[in-house]
């Protein structure tokens, strides 16, 4: 692929990769030369984006998993690992944002959101952590990434976004304790906070919620776009071995 090629030789898994943030990202990290396994439900979609990064001269590969699955989560990895033979970088992208009171919560709308945002991400990081610290020992490139997608509500809590901003404080302290744990290791390990952004994370919410939470930001607020996430990781991800980005705040300068 044209651009630069400063991910040459590594493999990175990316989840959610069917739409939004995990597209642009997966598209971003090919760019960068990474073959880029692409984890999803929609195989459809996976498929698209495969054939674009490869008619673009890239590597991809599609894998169909539900990662709220166990099962699923540890043979997604195992499928990069053995197509590509390593993983040099997850990212953990893969969330629902299901917004509303505490007081008479659907809880069926609670258990999905832990199960995406945070079981899935465990399921995924225990399952890709011995490949990403055998590729931080491999002479190859002795480095390795984890970036974790969270969200400004892993820094702010606000009424409406009680089990969701749970969920996504869990992935902020979840993050720094991995991250002492293995960063002498040199796999790095970095959280990502986004704001606003056009993907369609607030879609899943009921037309209510939309119009009385959602709409009204929309409207005062110039949102970022996918691509605009998809540079931050790439920026964390493409850094000199020495040096690791804990936390990266990416904010609409309307939000921020």
């Amino acid at each position: 692929m044209t651009g630069p090629t400063k991910l040459i030789s590594t493999v990175a898994l990316v989840t959610g990769a069917s739409s939004g943030i995990g597209e642009a990202t997966a598209r971003r990290l090919a760019r960068h030369g990474a073959s880029v396994a692409l984890v999803a439900r929609r195989r459809g979609r996976l498929e698209a984006l495969a054939a674009e990064i490869e008619e673009a001269g890239g590597s991809a590969l599609v894998v169909e998993a539900d990662i709220t699955d166990r099962a699923q989560a540890e043979a997604a990895v195992q499928q990069v690992v053995d197509r590509f033979g390593r993983l040099d970088i997850l990212v953990n992208n893969a969330g629902v944002m299901l917004l509303g009171p505490v007081v008479g919560a659907d809880v069926t709308e609670w258990e999905r959101m832990i199960a995406v945002n945070v079981q899935g991400l465990l399921y995924t990081t225990r399952a890709a952590m011995p490949h990403l610290l055998a590729a931080a020992a491999d002479e190859a490139r002795r480095v390795a990434d984890i970036v974790n997608i969270s969200s400004i509500a892993g820094r702010v809590a606000w009424g409406g976004y009680g089990v969701y901003n749970l969920t996504k404080f869990g992935v902020n302290g979840f993050t720094e304790s991995l991250r002492q744990e293995v960063t002498q290791r040199h796999v790095r390990v970095g959280v990502l906070e986004p704001g606003g952004v056009a993907t369609e994370l607030g879609s899943h919410n009921s037309a209510e919620i939309q119009d009385e939470m959602i709409a009204p930001f929309l409207e005062r607020t110039e949102i970022l776009a996918a691509e605009d996430i998809a540079d931050g990781v790439a920026y964390m991800v493409t850094r000199p071995r020495h040096a690791s980005i804990g936390e990266l705040w990416i904010m609409p300068t309307d939000q921020a």
